[in-house]
C-alpha cells in the first residue's frame, strides 16, 4: 500500500493591522505558529460492501464525538460529483459544509486540470483522510483541570499531543489562531498534492522560494475561495495567507477576483482553473516574507472568555463609512505606526547579523529590567562607547514605544466604534504583562475583544530557565486577580514557510491520534 500523504499548515497571529488588514491599501504584520493542522491522507483497500458506492472519501477528526463524515464521489466525462452519505456507525455526525465544500471543488479543480479519468484513477477506491490541529487552537482547561494540573506551559507539554476534546465540533472552545483557515489550507494541499495537481517541491524551501512557487499560489488561491465560500463572505484572507506562506506582511487581494464563482446563482459546473489559476493576475494580494527577531519569542495566552469576531468587524466597518474623514486619519496613523513596527522588527535582525556579539549582550541586558529602565538605567552609560550595542538598545526600546502607542490607538478605535477591541480587563491584563522585565511589547491580536493576548518578549541564549522573561510572564498570568483568566498557550513563531509536506512518523502522536 503506498503510503500515506501528510501535509501541515500552521496558524496565525495578527500583530498589527486589525481592521485596517480588511482594506487592500494597507498591510499587516502577521506571524505563523508553530501549532499546525495536519491533514493525511491515505488510500482505501476497497468499498465497505458491494452495495458501496464504488469511491468514497471517509473523513475523520478524532478529536471530536461523532466527527466521522463519508461521501460518495462520482464522475462522468468531464465532471464530478461529491455527496454526503449517511453513515450509520455514526449518525449524528451532522454536515461538514468546510469538509464537504474542500472536497467537492478540488477534486472539481483536479478533475480540469488533469481529466476526470486521471483523477477517478489517482483516488482509486477512494480516500481516508484524518484531520488533526495541535492542542493549541482548543482551549485545554478542561483537560488540564481533569488532571489536577495548574494552567501552565509546563502543564500543556504534558498533555496527549491533539487532546481529545471531549465535545462535538460545534461546541469546542477555540483560541483564535485561524483553524478553519489552517485546516482547509492542509486539507487542499494535501488533496491536490495526493491527486497530482501540484508538485511535492511546492511545499519545501525558504520563504522566499514559497512566494515565488506557481503550485503553492495555485493551494492558496484555492484555499482562499474555499475559506471564503465556506464563510458565504470574502474575507481579508490574511489567515489563508499566513497557513500557506508562512510569516508575513500581507496585502489582502481585491474580492472581484472571487466574483465569478461566488456571485448569487454562480454555477456550481462553472470552470474553476481559469479563475484559481496562479496566472490569473487579479490575485494582486502580496506577500512580504517577515519574521521576528533573533533571541525574541512570541507568548500567546487564551484568555476565558470570547467575542463575536464579525460582530466586531460589522460595528467597526459601519463606523468607518459614517465617519470617512475621521475614519482616514486614524487610520492612516494606525498604518504608519503598524509599518514602523515591522520595519524596527526587521532592522533588529539586520543589527543581530552585523554584530551578534552586541546583540546578544543588549537582549541579555534589557531582559533582567522594565522597559522603562532600558535606556535610563546608569549601568547603559559604561557600555556607551559601544556603539552597536545602545543601537539595538535603543531599536527594542522604540518597538515597546510604537507598540504601545499601536495600542493607544486601538484603544481610540474601540472608543470611537463602541466596540470592545480592548476592554479595560484587556488593558489591565496587558498593562500588567508589558511591565514585566524583558518584555519588549504586546497588544490583543487581530479583531481584539476578549479572546486572546500576545506578547513579545526576550529570549536570552545561555541563561538559567528561572532567569527568562517567559518564567516571569508566566508568573504574572498565573497570579492575575482581574476579571481574566488566562492560560498560556505552547505556541512559538513557526520558522518554517507555511504549508510543508511532513512524514507521519516524525511527528510526534500524530500516528496514534490516526489510529484511533
Amino acid at each position: 500500500m503506498a503510503a500515506p500523504t501528510v501535509v501541515s499548515s500552521p496558524g496565525k497571529v495578527l500583530l498589527a493591522g486589525g481592521y485596517l488588514v480588511l482594506d487592500p491599501a494597507y498591510s499587516g504584520v502577521v506571524v505563523s505558529t508553530s501549532s499546525r493542522f495536519y491533514t493525511v491522507l491515505a488510500a482505501l483497500d476497497a468499498p465497505p460492501s458491494s452495495a458501496s458506492p464504488p469511491i468514497q472519501i471517509r473523513v475523520r477528526s478524532p478529536q471530536f464525538e461523532d466527527a466521522t463524515w463519508v461521501y460518495a464521489v462520482e464522475f462522468d466525462s468531464a465532471a464530478v460529483r461529491v455527496e454526503q452519505l449517511q453513515d450509520p456507525a455514526h449518525p449524528n455526525a451532522g454536515k461538514n459544509k468546510f469538509v464537504h465544500l474542500a472536497l467537492q471543488r478540488t477534486l472539481a479543480l483536479v478533475v480540469e486540470l488533469k481529466s476526470a479519468g486521471t483523477t477517478q484513477n489517482a483516488l482509486g477506491h477512494g480516500l481516508d483522510i484524518t484531520i488533526v490541529g495541535d492542542n493549541d487552537f482548543y482551549s485545554q482547561r478542561a483537560q488540564l483541570a481533569a488532571q489536577n494540573l495548574p494552567p501552565t506551559l509546563e502543564s500543556l507539554s504534558k498533555l496527549t499531543p491533539f487532546s481529545k476534546t471531549g465535545v462535538h465540533l460545534s461546541d469546542v472552545h477555540k483560541t483564535g489562531l485561524g483553524s478553519s483557515a489552517a485546516l482547509i489550507t492542509s486539507l487542499v494541499s494535501g488533496l491536490l498534492l495526493r491527486l497530482g495537481a501540484v508538485s511535492a517541491d511546492a511545499f519545501e524551501g525558504d520563504a522566499a522560494a514559497a512566494a515565488a512557487s506557481k503550485d503553492r499560489k495555485l493551494a492558496h488561491n484555492m484555499a482562499q475561495y474555499i475559506h471564503c465560500l465556506a464563510q458565504g463572505k470574502v474575507g481579508s484572507g490574511f489567515d489563508v495567507a499566513a497557513a500557506v506562506f508562512g510569516s508575513q506582511l500581507y496585502t489582502r487581494f481585491d474580492p472581484k477576483v472571487l466574483a465569478p464563482l461566488m456571485a448569487e446563482g454562480a454555477d456550481a459546473s462553472q470552470p474553476l482553473a481559469p479563475v484559481v489559476s496562479p496566472s490569473n493576475k487579479a490575485w494582486d494580494y502580496k506577500v512580504v516574507p517577515f519574521s521576528l527577531p533573533p533571541q525574541t519569542r512570541l507568548l500567546l495566552a487564551d484568555v476565558d472568555a470570547g467575542s463575536d469576531t464579525p460582530s466586531l468587524v460589522g460595528q467597526v466597518l459601519k463606523w468607518r463609512k459614517e465617519h470617512p474623514e475621521d475614519a482616514q486619519d486614524l487610520w492612516d496613523t494606525i498604518d504608519s505606526l503598524n509599518m514602523r513596527l515591522a520595519r524596527l522588527l526587521v532592522g533588529l535582525t539586520e543589527l543581530e547579523k552585523k554584530d551578534p556579539t552586541a546583540y546578544r549582550k543588549a537582549v541579555k541586558y534589557i531582559s533582567t529590567i522594565q522597559s522603562v529602565q532600558w535606556l535610563a538605567n546608569p549601568n547603559i552609560t559604561e557600555k556607551a562607547d559601544h556603539v552597536a550595542f545602545k543601537q539595538v538598545i535603543e531599536a527594542f526600546v522604540d518597538a515597546h514605544q510604537t507598540t504601545e502607542a499601536i495600542r493607544a490607538k486601538m484603544r481610540d478605535m474601540s472608543e470611537r466604534t463602541g466596540t470592545p477591541i480592548e476592554p479595560p480587563a484587556q488593558t489591565a491584563l496587558l498593562d500588567a504583562s508589558v511591565a514585566v522585565a524583558g518584555v519588549v511589547g504586546g497588544g490583543v491580536p487581530g479583531a481584539g475583544g476578549f479572546d486572546a493576548v500576545w506578547l513579545l518578549a526576550c529570549d536570552p541564549a545561555g541563561c538559567a530557565p528561572e532567569e527568562l522573561p517567559v518564567v516571569r510572564v508566566e508568573r504574572v498570568w498565573g497570579t492575575h486577580t482581574g476579571e481574566l483568566r488566562v492560560s498560556p498557550l505552547l505556541a512559538s513563531e513557526s520558522r518554517a514557510a507555511g504549508v510543508r509536506v511532513e512524514r507521519l512518523e516524525d511527528v510526534r502522536g500524530l500516528a496514534e491520534a490516526v489510529a484511533l
